[in-house]
């Protein structure tokens, strides 16, 4: 599902409005102001609605999600859910492997996001590295809960 040119109020931010935005983000807090700028300039803020359902598993993905403003319900199955919150990210994976969605991801209140789509996330990965590991590191910690979860 493509957010950015559906009628979801993607707004005219200014690159400085972005950056506020990012510099909220852990994933971009070791970022430089030059880096900051570049991301910015291929970063869309989003707003949706409550209910929107921003990815569903087993559809084509060509959007990276961060949450600036309120909350999102990941659903992995019927018994794996939970709740994602401002500064977290989603919708990398498909980005990466080229694969359907792994999850269903709901807003659960009104959204402001800042999105990222396919073409501009691999330029992103190369302007900023260090994006690259912090986005592994989070990839590997939600593939050792999902294990952890289905051993118990």
């Amino acid at each position: 599902m493509q957010l950015i040119g559906k009628m979801f109020g993607t707004f005219r931010t200014t690159r400085d409005e972005k950056i506020r935005h990012l510099e909220r983000v852990p994933l971009f807090e070791d970022c430089s102001l030059r880096q900051l700028r570049a991301v910015a300039d291929i970063a869309s803020v989003v707003e949706v609605p409550e209910r929107t359902v921003l990815t569903r598993a087993g559809e084509p993905g060509d959007e990276f999600f961060i949450i600036i403003d309120g909350t999102a319900l990941v659903t992995l199955s019927a018994q794996k859910r939970h709740r994602i919150q401002p500064g977290e990210f989603f919708g990398e994976m498909s980005l990466l492997d080229g694969e359907p969605r792994s999850a269903t991801v709901k807003a659960e209140t009104d959204l402001r996001l800042l999105v990222i789509d396919r073409t501009h996330f691999w330029r992103l990965l190369r302007e900023v590295p260090g994006l690259t590991e912090k986005i592994l590191v989070t990839l590997s910690r939600r593939i050792r809960e999902h294990e952890s979860a289905a051993g118990a």
